[in-house]
């Protein structure tokens, strides 16, 4: 064998497991979200009876928004509840709005240690004294849909496993924005379709970060005093490791805002991009080793689901590989790996196609995905700071008043 037949021989592999590995990612997204078509009702959970429950709310500098959100708490919960506020590193009215909303206010001042996590981690410190059945977890700028705190502490008593609620973003008020729609579609991809798909494949849902409810020995096994970019990813990721594996709860329904300031929404999608690849990186390993050491196959499916990037950088990747094979198949090289990346576009194409008839047609029209390599162009400089400089310390995104 000659050296230009062995570094084509090379290359050649290296092509072939890239598609490989790219057209099984695809292949499981659409898997996913093609299951999501046919997901049932959850069942409704056990009453709850006398059963305690403990909404935490923790908040930075969130004195815009978290009047709002108290006041759609506040009239969901029963005597024997709680609802504490963690007002963490504030320099604002926060603290002092809470408390006129009838909520339990707790302060935490520690500059080195910021983010959700450890704020989450001293608010459950604060109520282990007295400890609840159930912890709802929910964030300071969200609206929490009437029976949404009833639907979930019932499926966390019924199941004694984590729950999440359908979280959707929604576009700024009045925005027509092509890049809102977008950011919107591709959120109910990540939060609505995808744990639709998950559950009805009888596995883990991940955690999203807000319309969270836990058992209390559940909350309890495991550490959330962390700093990490995606700690509601990370939390869902540990609690199925040790085998209480979050379930779905969608008729429980809680909505936020996307940012409509370019640099606050920037900011933002720089959090979850960069997050989400950092939790690929440390958890992908994780998960197999344990995988192999519990005999656990639903691990490996968790694996499978944390593989799939953020859509637009799915989209980076198929051109760039799609390009790459196309280029060398031209050169010599075997047309194989190219047909393979292109199968795997045909799977993601017949993905977002799927998830857009079924579960976005009437909040994003057809022609605004045309818009979709705009909305990439966006968020390439996102990915290619994740290679320089990733994003390493928690920033709180700039809200919007409701």
């Amino acid at each position: 064998m000659s050296i230009n037949q062995f570094v084509a021989s090379c290359i050649n592999v290296v092509l072939l497991i890239s598609a490989s590995g790219l057209f099984i990612v695809c292949l499981f997204f659409l898997i996913e979200c093609t299951a999501a078509l046919f997901a049932k009702a959850s069942t409704r959970g056990a009453d709850r009876k006398n059963a305690k429950v403990t909404v935490l709310v923790p908040a930075h500098n969130e004195e815009i928004v978290i009047g709002s959100t108290l006041k759609t708490l506040t009239s969901a919960l029963k005597e024997q509840d709680r609802l504490v506020v963690i007002a963490d590193n504030c320099s604002d009215a926060t603290a002092q709005i809470a408390r006129t909303m009838g909520a339990t206010v707790i302060e935490r001042q520690n500059l080195e240690q910021r983010g959700k996590g450890y704020a989450l981690d001293y608010g459950l410190q604060f109520i282990e004294s007295d400890p609840p059945d159930v912890v709802v977890i929910v964030d300071a700028d969200c609206t929490v849909y009437p029976g949404a705190i009833e639907q979930l502490t019932q499926c966390a008593i019924a199941t004694q496993r984590p729950v999440q609620a359908t979280y959707l973003m929604l576009r700024p008020k009045n925005s027509q924005s092509s890049k809102d729609f977008v950011s919107q579609f591709s959120n109910i991809v990540r939060n609505l379709v995808r744990p639709h798909g998950l559950a009805r494949l009888g596995m883990s849902c991940p955690l999203l970060g807000t319309g969270m409810a836990f058992p209390w020995s559940v909350i309890r096994s495991v550490s959330l005093a962390n700093g990490h970019l995606l700690e509601d990813l990370k939390l869902g990721l540990d609690l199925t490791i040790a085998g209480h594996r979050p379930v779905f709860c969608p008729e429980a329904k809680v909505t936020g805002y996307l940012p409509q300031q370019s640099q606050a929404a920037k900011s933002q999608r720089t959090r979850w991009e960069h997050g989400h690849l950092q939790i690929m990186q440390s958890y992908v390993p994780t998960l197999l080793k344990e995988a192999v050491y519990q005999k656990r196959f639903d691990l490996l499916v968790s694996i499978l689901d944390l593989c799939v990037p953020p859509l637009s950088l799915l989209v980076v990747i198929w051109l760039g590989l799609m390009a790459m094979t196309l280029l060398f198949a031209v050169l010599g090289v075997s047309w194989i790996p190219a047909a393979i990346v292109a199968t795997a576009g045909l799977c993601f194409l017949m993905t977002i196609m799927t998830a857009w008839a079924k579960f976005a047609r009437q909040d994003l029209p057809l022609l605004q995905l045309l818009s979709v390599p705009f909305y990439v162009l966006w968020k390439i400089p996102v990915y290619l700071k994740f290679l320089v400089k990733p994003q390493s310390v928690w920033v709180r995104t700039q809200r919007d008043k409701i």
